[in-house]
């Protein structure tokens, strides 16, 4: 059994991964702040079952396949497994921007420090194995 089987592992993984392309639509959507008509992204949390792999299948296993061109949104990486989150801004500016600076910045924040939470324990995990196999 290789190390990255370890359902604990790659629970970790996968969350560290939704956080890094969660840094990635936030930062899309700061930039865009000033943007005429741009609506304000954001993803969904994996959920994982009790043994620690994904509920709903394996995120990350098999990328996304662009079989239309108007299938995939024109922004961003195409081979992102993680959903979209649907729910909407209730604030909008009169050019049709709905980015609220305040509120991307906290989520960004909130994401900054979840994902050192979630590296800790992974580096953590880690060292505990190494300690258990005898190579500390």
């Amino acid at each position: 059994m290789a190390i990255t089987d370890l359902p604990t592992l790659s629970a970790l993984r996968t969350k560290m991964q939704w956080h890094q392309e969660r840094q990635r639509v936030l930062a899309e959507n700061i930039s865009n702040s000033d943007t005429p008509n741009f609506r304000p992204r954001d993803l969904v949390a994996p959920k994982f079952d009790t043994s620690g792999a994904t509920a709903g299948g394996g995120m990350g296993a098999l990328p996304m396949m662009r079989t239309a061109g108007g299938h995939i949104a024109t922004s961003g990486r195409s081979g992102s497994s993680f959903t979209a989150d649907p729910k909407g801004s209730f604030e909008t500016r009169p050019a049709g921007n709905a980015v609220n600076l305040e509120d991307e910045m906290m989520k960004v924040s909130a994401n900054q420090m979840d994902y050192a939470a979630a590296a800790s324990l992974y580096s953590r995990s880690l060292g505990l194995l190494k300690t258990a196999i005898g190579k500390r």
